[in-house]
């Protein structure tokens, strides 16, 4: 599939519009979706690739090291000329002894260091292509140390392209200052749509790409979703404890989701394409990770890598927004300037 590629701000990368996201193959921890088959989440890897996605973001927390390490097991299946892009995080420290115990966030210039130490060996690759801050230090550490250690492992050659993710403005600007921000990772989708109103835009005015997580609101905006699934999943599976996936919000969440289904019939692609393509029509974002546990799966939101949705599809969207109450935050994307 040919699919559209879009800069990643200013670092250089060009990037397919959807990437594999490799959160849930990472398996049982505290964040986890429950056990996984690691044959078959390889299996999703491969087949992604070979529809023309371009890159892989995943974690070191995901699964507490598991997710690398399933996503470098992918890497060694794949010709040396068809390698994805590889995008990790860092910044948060687990107790192996405990592994449903909440990881801490801590950006110390030493565990960014050693963090991505782990990640190359984990991951198995000489350079990581996109190393990003997961989420902002709670230990004391100053923004600007975090930074500057980020911005060495770049100069050393160990990472290419470095990021943050769930960062605010003033933590942005606080980064731009010692060093250019090469992209933001922050959640996007129609249930989650705050980081359009100030995040992205800020980005799009400084050359930081936006790579959005969760355009799917983790399953909720997909064809097959419903009442029964929630009942079905795994009893460690972090989306039962999920506001999304609770009164009073699942009922406007669903009917949000009903909603989209006429416009994919109108597109003839699935409602999850038409969720990920809302995401990528706000501009200033360069891409939307896109998960999935087996190859079925990413046949799904493939078609989103193409799909483009008219003025008249964003609007109904916007009335749907309005109508159901569901989500929070801008409802349609502004027109960009020509």
């Amino acid at each position: 599939m040919d699919m559209n590629v879009r800069k990643l701000g200013k670092s250089g990368l060009e990037i397919t519009s959807v990437g594999f996201g490799s959160w849930a193959v990472g398996g049982d921890w505290a964040f986890g979706w429950g056990d996984q088959d690691d044959d078959d989440s390889v299996a999703a890897i491969v087949h992604a690739v070979g529809a023309g996605v371009n890159w892989i973001d995943t974690a070191a927390v995901y699964g507490l090291g598991h997710s690398e390490e399933v996503v470098g097991k992918a890497l060694a299946r794949l010709p040396a000329g068809d390698r994805p892009l590889v995008f990790t995080k860092c910044g948060l420290t687990w107790d192996p002894a405990d592994r449903h115990a909440p990881a801490r966030r801590v950006s110390s210039p030493e565990a960014i260091r050693l963090g991505c130490e782990a990640s190359l060996k984990r991951l198995a690759v000489e350079r990581i292509d996109l190393y990003q801050i997961h989420w902002p230090d709670e230990s004391g550490v100053p923004a600007e140390d975090s930074w500057g250690e980020m911005s060495r492992l770049k100069d050393e050659g160990k990472v290419r392209a470095i990021g943050v993710s769930n960062y605010d403005v003033a933590l942005l600007e606080r980064c731009e200052g010692v060093a250019h921000v090469d992209s933001l990772q922050p959640p996007l989708s129609l249930l989650n749509r705050e980081s359009a109103a100030t995040l992205i835009p800020w980005c799009a005015a400084h050359g930081t790409g936006v790579i959005v997580y969760s355009p799917m609101a983790s399953g909720i905006l997909t064809d097959s979703f419903s009442r029964d699934r929630i009942g079905a999943m795994s009893p460690t599976d972090w989306r039962r404890r999920a506001t999304h996936y609770k009164e009073p919000a699942l009922t406007a969440n669903l009917a949000l989701r009903d909603s989209l289904r006429p416009i994919a019939a109108r597109h003839g692609t699935t409602v999850s394409a038409v969720a990920v393509a809302w995401a990528l029509a706000w501009p200033g974002v360069s891409g939307a990770i896109v998960g999935a546990r087996r190859p079925e799966q990413v046949d799904a939101w493939l078609p989103a890598g193409t799909l483009t949705l008219t003025a008249a599809d964003l609007a109904d969207i916007a009335a749907a927004v309005a109508t159901t109450g569901a989500g929070s935050g801008p409802a349609i994307p502004p027109t960009p300037l020509r």
